[in-house]
């Protein structure tokens, strides 16, 4: 599934106006550093502006009344400056963050309700530097950007409204060169955005690189992939800091390119002010404020200059971030609640296509399980074994054909309702870094008592390890249960699923990888947990089968045998070869 939006990233008007929305809950705090922000800017246009007086008058004419009473405010002035730039940073500050959490918030919301197509389909690295780094650059956009336009934007034009109150015909020459700061501006932001875009699928990279070597770090060792890996992470890092340097060239010569235009301007009124005749009323005060409103100019117009690449980064990550909160959720349309079903299933002539491949995965299956009965599925790698219990649970849906459970179509059933059918052990257990307890009781927390748990550890032979362990129950078990043996996870799954006790148990290859004593000890588990229930079993091992009901033999996607343990024998067909294989002839013998 190829992210899609429907915002446009060319239109940053789009962008900014969805953007927007994010601030509208915040506008006692927006008017209150705005207030703060051009406050600051005013003071310090009022303080630059008693140039001319102090020229004029202090120093021309010798009137020092006005220097000693200047004097007595400007500690009380630039108090209440200090006051002013705390209430606009903060402000802005708690904007920004507010925001970042809010959307960290949704991505991550929106991660847990997406389908599972879309994390097939892209990588946990990415999505991880989404709610991460980009909307880190958001908060930017949010909070320094926001700062930096207010701020400095009211320094701009108070210090350009002063020009032109002491001097407009000097004024006027800077405004002139306007166009070619906005052509400026307008030509290196999309420049900034292209670059931004490119920084953001580069910190993806990173993130996904180091992910996969800490994930796999047992191997690289095994394997001495050292080298591999540290130049592999090198390339990632090498492109990262090339197009975070691109956007730092693109940055200085937009800064560098409007501060030389501005100095042109500035030269233009050194020179207009050597003829006093051709400016009415050139004061040595007019012309001293005049040049210093200029040259105090050019800070600002480099900050706007600068913040423009931090807004658009933030609105880059803007549509990055977008792009996944416009993603369909599951579709989720059922309208037949259910409570505990029996467990009958029906697939009827069922077809389904992974969307990322051209073949079908499955091809016209049908069959029926009763309630109660073992339901066994055998086939090599790549059959289609495991995508009849991943439709089962719709974690996909077919293209073609119906899947019922008690006669209820399973696109009728909410998600929630179908899915508390189900218990799932499979190979590949997860387990969360939290306690023991707490991973048997994931689901079911609300539901059952430190008894109930105890007596689903006992059952599923968690106690013999639980015993060794010294805070028992109550035992850390690491990301993804580091701490625990593959047996010893497989029991705490077992234990899950006896605590949910859920009508339909899918048991995908759950012994598959496991030493002759865990197998011994979670067969029995196993056993136990069948017990009154619908059992799918997606085998590998087919001494777990030999007492299931119905064993299924799929090939390439289609059934191509079907009955019971001793008849697929009888056939001599692929069943018996798969046999064969595992124990040998003389086991058929007997």
């Amino acid at each position: 599934m190829s992210i899609q939006t429907n915002l446009d990233p060319q239109v940053p008007s789009t962008i900014f106006r969805r953007f927007r929305v994010y601030l509208k809950d915040f506008k006692f705090a927006f008017f209150i550093a705005v207030i703060g922000m051009i406050g600051y800017s005013a003071i310090d246009v009022a303080v630059v502006a008693q140039l001319k007086p102090i020229v004029d008058d202090s120093l021309g004419k010798g009137d020092y009344q006005y220097l000693r009473l200047a004097s007595y405010f400007i500690v009380p002035i630039f108090i209440l400056r200090g006051i002013l730039n705390f209430l606009g940073t903060y402000s802005v500050a708690w904007i920004g963050n507010h925001v970042v959490m809010r959307l960290r918030q949704q991505l991550f919301s929106q991660y847990i309700h997406l389908p599972v197509e879309f994390h097939d389909n892209n990588g946990t690295g990415q999505l991880i530097s989404k709610v991460i780094y980009d909307t880190e650059q958001v908060s930017n956009a949010a909070g320094k950007a926001l700062l930096t336009l207010v701020r400095d934007g009211a320094f701009v034009v108070g210090l350009l409204f002063a020009m032109f109150y002491y001097s407009w015909q000097l004024s006027l020459i800077f405004v002139l060169i306007g166009p070619l700061v906005a052509v400026i501006v307008s030509v290196v932001s999309k420049r900034f955005r292209l670059v931004s875009k490119r920084i953001q699928d580069a910190m993806g990279g990173l993130t996904t690189a180091v992910e996969q070597v800490i994930k796999g770090h047992k191997v690289v060792l095994m394997f001495g992939g050292q080298t591999l890996e540290d130049q592999r992470f090198a390339d990632q890092n090498n492109n990262n800091r090339q197009q975070n340097m691109k956007l730092i060239v693109a940055k200085i010569l937009s800064v560098s390119s409007i501060q030389v235009i501005a100095s042109f301007a500035l030269a233009v009124v050194l020179y207009i002010a050597s003829y006093p005749d051709l400016v009415d009323s050139l004061t040595p005060g007019v012309f001293v404020s005049v040049v210093v409103f200029m040259t105090m100019l050019l800070k600002p117009l480099k900050q706007l200059t600068t913040v423009n690449s931090e807004f658009q980064k933030g609105m880059a990550a803007c549509v990055s971030i977008f792009e996944v909160l416009d993603q369909q959720i599951e579709k989720d349309n059922g309208e037949h609640s259910i409570g505990r079903v029996k467990g009958k299933i029906d697939f009827k002539d069922v077809t389904f296509c992974y969307p990322s491949k051209k073949d079908a995965a499955l091809k016209n299956i049908s069959f029926s399980v009763k309630p109660g009965q073992t339901f066994a599925l055998v086939g090599r790698s790549g059959s289609g074994k495991s995508t009849i219990s991943s439709l089962l649970t719709r974690f996909y849906d077919n293209q073609t054909g119906e899947i019922s459970l008690d006669d209820m179509l399973l696109r009728d059933i909410p998600l929630k309702d179908l899915r508390r059918q189900f218990a799932l052990v499979s190979q590949h257990v997860v387990l969360f870094n939290d306690t023991i307890a707490n991973n048997i009781a994931y689901g079911s927390e609300d539901k059952v008592s430190r008894e109930q748990i105890l007596a689903a550890a006992k059952t599923a032979h968690v106690m013999e390890f639980l015993e060794q362990l010294p805070e028992g129950l109550d035992t850390i078990v690491g990301e993804n249960g580091f701490m625990l043996s593959g047996g010893q996870r497989q029991r705490l799954a077992i234990a899950r699923a006896l605590l949910l006790d859920a009508p339909i148990l899918i048991l995908d290859e759950a012994t598959s990888a496991l030493d002759t004593e865990s197998e011994r000890l979670i067969q029995d588990a196993l056993d136990k947990l069948q017990q009154n229930r619908t059992s799918i079993v997606v085998a590998h091992r087919l001494s777990t089968i030999e007492n299931a009901d119905t064993i299924l033999v799929i090939e390439a996607g289609e059934i191509i045998e079907q009955g019971n343990h001793q008849s697929l024998l009888a056939q001599n067909g692929v069943y018996s070869q798969l046999y064969n294989m595992q124990f040998g002839e003389e086991l058929v013998a007997k």
